[in-house]
């Protein structure tokens, strides 16, 4: 697809529901005494394979004009009877491994050649801590992973440095089901925590409360018992923000409603990095306004270890900016639908500018960037930041357009409404 540059960008732009809320909600949806709805869910191709996963567990949803509405339809989630299938959807990957110890049977988790390759270790041994009984059926810490379902016993479990935040809130959303007491210790450094708040948050809104003890750890006390609820599912900020990359980039105006000024989304921080290197951000009560003006010069060092999905929105911005970026703390990044460090550089030299790889992120130095067609690597966040560059630059084309299904499918009809007078 050939993107067409703009002129005068002032635009309104809807935004679907987060992916992060939206799977959260929906596991513990699943866990939770009566029926739920969730409201603004989104509808992707990664929360399809969930929803297809769930309902093989046994779990009721119906996909509404209203929302998503999930009843649970046994005490105990049901054998799945075939092998899950999550295509390259790392986040319920680690979710249903520690789901999984709750249904009856073995049940074998698997996914695409990428998948294979995303670790699950870390979860696959705290279950093993938990008395849970899982294995790799080939690689060790790696899919496909087989769970013998069952019993969770209490326990603490400790994880050292982790690569991925998902592990801790894998086991704080089954953590009620367990027959004692769950305590998670935190040593070293632990990547991307506020999607960990954004977990204990969803818990919270369906009854349980998760105890924290400062940066060092979290405690779930049993019995304790989901609740069905009614759940409005916050906008997605990793997409807004390619929208927000669109007014900064065009020194235009992009407005986004059904935004929470006090969200607890870590992708929120975008906007203080785009106000450092010149946009002017407004909020109100549910919405944001980003206008974009000159760029500032000069070089500038961001570590982004709490909101790694915002690095493509950064790169591509720094691309425009006269000066050199630095961008750490991102080495997990390499763990992603591709290695996005790797990925970005590539694409950010392919359109002209100067990007090199560090072991835990990348440099920029920005200039004037030229039109290429765009390797997307199968991710859709690529995708996403370079097509927005092409609202700028002539002749910038992406190769697969089909990769934005994984997080945004209404993508391309988004965008092609900034072109609307």
């Amino acid at each position: 697809m050939k993107i067409e540059t703009i002129k005068n960008l002032d635009a309104t732009v809807k935004i679907p529901g987060s992916k992060s809320f939206t799977q959260r909600a929906l596991i513990i949806a699943s866990l939770a005494e009566g029926k739920s709805c969730l409201q603004n869910a989104l509808i992707s191709e990664d929360t399809n394979y969930l929803i297809t996963a769930l309902r093989l567990f046994g779990i009721r949803i119906l996909v509404t004009d209203e929302g998503i509405v999930v009843e649970k339809t046994a005490e105990r989630m049901c054998n799945p009877g075939e092998t899950i299938y999550l295509g390259n959807n790392g986040t319920s990957l680690r979710f249903l491994t520690s789901l999984a110890a709750l249904a009856t049977g073995e049940v074998t988790i698997d996914g695409g050649s990428r998948l294979r390759e995303r670790p699950v270790g870390p979860i696959v041994e705290a279950l093993r801590t938990l008395g849970v009984r899982c294995r790799s059926l080939r690689n060790e810490g790696y899919p496909p992973i087989i769970i013998k379902g069952g019993d969770i016993d209490g326990g603490r479990v400790t994880f050292g440095d982790t690569q991925s935040s998902q592990y801790i809130s894998s086991l704080l959303i089954i953590a009620p089901c367990a027959k004692g007491d769950v305590e998670i210790g935190l040593r070293g450094e632990t990547i991307s925590r506020p999607y960990i708040d954004m977990t204990i948050d969803v818990m919270s809104r369906f009854g349980v409360e998760v105890i924290r003890h400062g940066e060092t750890g979290y405690t779930v006390r049993v019995p304790q018992t989901y609740r069905g609820q009614t759940y409005i599912v916050e906008s997605d900020l990793s997409n807004a923000s390619y929208f927000f990359l669109a007014a900064a980039l065009c020194k235009g105006r992009v407005k986004v409603p059904d935004i929470n000024p006090d969200t607890i989304q870590g992708d929120m921080r975008v906007l203080g990095i785009m106000e450092k290197m010149g946009c002017s951000v407004t909020m109100g009560k549910n919405w944001v306004d980003v206008v974009g003006k000159e760029l500032v010069r000069g070089d500038m060092e961001f570590d982004m270890a709490s909101m790694p999905d915002m690095v493509p929105t950064v790169a591509v911005l720094s691309a425009f900016r006269e000066g050199r970026t630095v961008i750490r703390n991102v080495a997990h990044l390499r763990l992603k639908e591709c290695d996005r460090i790797s990925a970005m550089v590539t694409e950010l030299n392919r359109i002209g500018i100067d990007a090199e790889e560090m072991d835990d992120g990348l440099t920029i130095s920005g200039g004037k960037p030229r039109g290429a067609e765009i390797e997307t690597y199968a991710d859709h966040r690529i995708a996403m930041a370079f097509a927005i560059a092409g609202l700028v630059t002539k002749g910038i084309g992406i190769k697969d357009t089909t990769c934005v299904n994984k997080s945004f499918p209404g993508f391309w009809d988004t965008l092609n409404q900034l072109y609307r007078p």
